[in-house]
């Protein structure tokens, strides 16, 4: 994936990101994983108010972008976010948050597997037995989403970029 600084473009988000890791890009690569998954979560929305009629093919699209999305931007998340986050942490709250998000990427990958079979069935020609349910499912997943992100938006990504400003020299 490319960065956000060495591609020339930005995320949503760049002014959280900015300065957040060396060279920004693993930050940037998370912010743009974010952006990726806000635009699944509005078209997940957007199969929510539509019901009970539903676009076949917006469904299976979703369903196939869904899983490796997420597994994904976990584990880049995990990869450089966490440690990130846990240097020179204590039992604290910064430790409690990092065991709140691991819990959040388990929960949201377990949910989007849900979501998959349903969205699957649906666009492979299956009806929607219960409208209300499905409504409630995928409302359910994209706003526990939109959340997980914005926590990571407004407190991860900056608190790794001020930890990093405290420790370079200023030149």
């Amino acid at each position: 994936m490319a960065s956000c600084k060495s591609s020339g473009v930005k995320c949503k988000a760049w002014q959280f990101v900015e300065g957040c890791l060396p060279g920004s890009r693993p930050c940037g690569d998370v912010c743009l994983l974010h952006d990726r998954k806000l635009r699944i979560c509005d078209e997940l929305e957007a199969i929510a108010d539509r019901l009970p009629s539903v676009d076949r093919l917006k469904c299976r699209l979703m369903a196939t972008e869904l899983v490796p999305l997420l597994r994904m931007s976990h584990a880049r998340e995990e990869e450089h976010l966490f440690p990130a986050l846990a240097k020179d942490a204590t039992e604290g709250k910064r430790m409690a948050s990092l065991g709140r998000l691991r819990a959040e990427h388990i929960e949201d990958e377990c949910a989007a597997q849900d979501l998959t079979d349903t969205l699957l069935t649906i666009g492979h020609g299956g009806g929607v037995a219960n409208p209300e349910a499905l409504g409630f499912m995928l409302r359910a997943f994209f706003r526990a989403s939109r959340r997980h992100i914005a926590f990571e938006r407004e407190h991860v990504l900056p608190f790794i970029a001020q930890q990093n400003r405290t420790k370079r020299p200023e030149t």
